[in-house]
């Protein structure tokens, strides 16, 4: 019977082989080509990533851009629409100042009449001439059969919460016929004559210190207090 040894025959093949490819390896020229080999690999996927990364990087920043660009121009056209509303406001309170400007110039004189009359009621044995007004200065001229009555007119339109205002009074005494009353000489043959004072009433006028004015311009009417008397205008006598 023949008898082979296989173990023997594989490990000597096997020992070749190694001894082989071991050869190969310790080579100087074999051992440069492989480190190139691992250095172009390590080297190429180095250059793919940082390829790849930067192109993801600069598809993120373009998006943000575009997201950049879109919120500018809502902001853009917000701007537009807040300056499109400031001047609609400024052109209706522009309407509603001219407005109120006209009502005041309407209802002007028959306010400064409405409150002159007032204060004359309320002062008897006074006899008004006339009643002038020129801008914001009123001028008023009458008589009074004494000088209190145009004393206590004059404090009438002092006291009126800044309606009427630097106020001045000229006063002359005259003496005149009664022409009324049945004439009777003195002893002297004199006839009597009634003694009046002739005035001259000058002050500012002030329409938006009017009682009606607050329904004009609520803000400034809520914002004023009642004004404090000041002292008893000084007649001028002459």
């Amino acid at each position: 019977m023949i008898k082979i040894n296989l173990l023997n025959s594989v490990t000597e093949r096997q020992g070749g082989t190694v001894a082989i490819v071991d050869r190969k390896v310790s080579s100087p020229a074999s051992r440069m080509v492989l480190m190139s080999v691992a250095v172009s690999v390590l080297l190429a996927a180095v250059i793919g990533w940082d390829i790849i990364s930067t192109s993801m990087a600069k598809t993120e920043a373009e998006q943000e851009l575009d997201k950049q660009k879109t919120i500018a121009a809502e902001l853009e056209t917000l701007m537009a629409e807040q300056k499109d509303l400031e001047a609609k406001i400024s052109n209706i309170d522009a309407r509603i100042a001219s407005i109120k400007k006209l009502r005041a110039s309407q209802a002007g004189p028959s306010a400064v009449l409405d409150a002159v009359r007032e204060r004359i009621a309320m002062t008897p044995g006074l006899y008004v001439e006339n009643i002038e007004q020129t801008g914001d200065t009123i001028m008023i001229k009458g008589n009074s059969p004494a000088e209190e009555q145009v004393t206590q007119l004059g404090r009438s339109l002092e006291f009126s919460n800044g309606l009427f205002s630097n106020l001045s009074i000229e006063t002359v005494r005259n003496d005149v016929t009664n022409n009324s009353a049945p004439q009777k000489a003195s002893a002297t043959g004199e006839v009597a004559k009634l003694s009046i004072v002739n005035f001259t009433i000058r002050c500012a006028y002030t329409p938006s210190k009017a009682p009606g004015a607050e329904n004009l311009n609520p803000t400034t009417a809520s914002a004023q207090s009642p004004a404090a008397p000041n002292a008893a205008p000084q007649v001028a006598k002459n």
